[in-house]
C-alpha cells in the first residue's frame, strides 16, 4: 500500500494578508516569477489524472492545500476539484482520499465550513495566540490587525463542527511568553496546536508582495528551547489532571524517540521528497525550497513517479547538512542527525554554533515525556 501526499498551491503566493514574517512571500521574492496566479481547472484535472496513474486499490492519497491563501481560488474551484477527484477515484478503484486545507481564515463563511465538513477536510487555521502578538505580525492588506476576523473564523469552525488545528508562528517575542500562550490555549479550548518557527529569509531582505518587508529576525535556538521547556511543564501538569492537548512537537518527539515513527519531516535529519505543487503544476521537493533552482518537474505533464525518479529530486536529497555543527558529541546524534536543514538556525544551531535548542529541550524533557507516554497513553 502506498501513501502519497501532495501540497497544492492553487493561488500560488497570492494572499489577502501581509504578514510581516511571511516565508512564502520571501520565497516568491527570490524567484523569477513571484506568483503563478490562480490554478486553472484544466491544470487541476491533469494533476489529478497524472496522480491517479501511480495509484492502485488500497493506496492512500492526501491533497493538502496551502498558499499564499488557498481560499482565494474560490469555493467553486474546490468543489470542482473534489468532484473530479471522486470521479477519478471511482475509475481507479478503492483509493482512500483525504483533504487538508491551511488558511488564514479571512475568507471563510458558512459555505466553506459546509464544504470542509462534508468532505472531511482537516483545516489548519493560522492564529498567533493572544491579540497583541497576533496583530503585531498578521496584518490585512490595509495594514490592520486580523485577530478579530480569525477568532470569528475559529468560532465558525467550532459551531459547524469542522475538524481543525491551530498553526501558530513562534517568533522570538512569543517564545518568551510560554505562560501567556498556555493560558490562551486553555481559555480558547484549543485541542490541537502546532508552533512553526519563524524563519529567516533567503539572502538579503527583499520586498514582498504588496511592497511589505517579508522577514524579520528569525527564531533563535535558545528561545526555542526555553519556550518548549516551559510549555512542556505546563502541558504535563494538565495531562496529569486528565486534560490532554496535542502539541505537535511533543507528539512528534514521542512518536520518533519512543515508537520509531518519524511523524514530521526532518526530525531524523533526512530530507524526504515532498510534492509541493505550484499553480502552474510545477513541483518542488520541499515547501521551504519552492525556488527556481529546485523545480523538479510538472505534475500536469508528468506522473509523481517520473518526478520522484528525476535527477533533480535526487540532487536535493543528496545535499549536505552543513558544516561546523555540534552534533559530533551530542547524545542524540544517531537519531536526530542535525534535524531539518531549513529549521537549523531557528531550532537547532547557527553556523559554528555550540548550543542546540532541540538538544537542550530533549535533555530537559525527553525522560519525562517517556514517562508520560507510558503512564497516560
Amino acid at each position: 500500500m502506498k501513501r502519497l501526499s501532495l501540497l497544492i498551491k492553487p493561488a500560488s503566493s497570492l494572499c489577502n494578508m501581509r504578514c510581516r514574517y511571511c516565508f512564502y512571500a520571501d520565497v516568491g521574492a527570490h524567484r523569477a516569477l513571484p506568483s503563478y496566479g490562480l490554478m486553472g481547472g484544466e491544470t487541476a484535472r491533469r494533476i489529478i489524472d497524472n496522480t491517479f496513474k501511480d495509484l492502485e486499490g488500497g493506496d492512500e492519497l492526501t491533497f493538502a492545500f496551502q498558499g499564499g491563501e488557498p481560499a482565494l481560488a474560490g469555493l467553486d474551484w474546490f468543489k470542482d476539484f473534489a468532484a473530479y477527484t471522486a470521479e477519478a477515484r471511482e475509475r481507479r478503484g478503492d483509493i482512500q482520499v483525504h483533504y487538508a486545507f491551511q488558511t488564514n481564515g479571512l475568507a471563510l463563511d458558512r459555505g466553506w465550513a459546509e464544504f470542509f465538513r462534508n468532505n472531511k477536510v482537516l483545516v489548519g487555521l493560522s492564529l498567533d495566540g493572544p491579540r497583541g502578538f497576533h496583530d503585531k505580525n498578521r496584518l490585512d492588506a490595509g495594514g490592520g490587525g486580523t485577530w478579530d476576523a480569525v477568532m470569528e473564523a475559529k468560532g465558525l469552525l467550532d459551531r459547524e463542527q469542522v475538524d481543525y488545528n491551530i498553526l501558530c508562528v513562534l517568533t522570538n517575542e512569543l517564545a518568551q511568553e510560554s505562560e501567556k500562550v498556555w493560558a490562551f490555549i486553555q481559555r480558547e479550548k484549543i485541542r490541537y496546536i502546532q508552533f512553526i518557527p519563524c524563519l529567516e529569509g533567503f539572502g538579503e531582505e527583499g520586498e514582498g508582495l504588496g511592497g511589505g518587508r517579508v522577514r524579520g529576525p528569525g527564531l533563535r535556538p535558545p528561545r526555542f528551547a526555553r519556550f518548549y521547556s516551559r510549555l512542556f511543564s505546563l502541558w504535563l501538569r494538565e495531562l496529569e489532571r486528565g486534560r490532554y492537548v496535542s502539541v505537535k512537537l511533543f507528539d512528534d518527539t514521542a512518536n520518533y524517540f519512543f515508537k520509531g515513527i518519524p511523524s514530521s519531516c526532518g526530525i531524523d535529519g533526512r530530507c524526504s521528497p515532498q510534492f509541493v505543487v505550484e499553480a502552474d503544476g510545477g513541483v518542488y521537493p520541499c515547501d521551504f525550497y519552492v525556488l527556481d533552482s529546485y523545480r523538479t518537474g510538472n505534475l500536469s505533464l508528468q506522473s509523481p513517479r517520473e518526478i520522484f525518479d528525476s535527477p533533480l529530486t535526487g540532487a536535493f536529497l543528496g545535499e549536505g547538512q552543513g558544516e561546523g555543527t555540534p552534533c559530533g558529541t551530542c547524545t542524540y546524534r544517531t537519531l536526530c542527525r542535525g534535524g531539518c536543514k531549513r529549521m537549523r538556525k531557528a531550532m537547532y544551531y547557527g553556523p559554528g554554533g555550540t548550543f542546540c535548542g532541540y538538544g537542550d529541550f530533549l535533555d530537559k524533557c525527553l525522560d519525562r515525556l517517556g514517562e508520560a507516554l507510558r503512564k497516560y497513553f
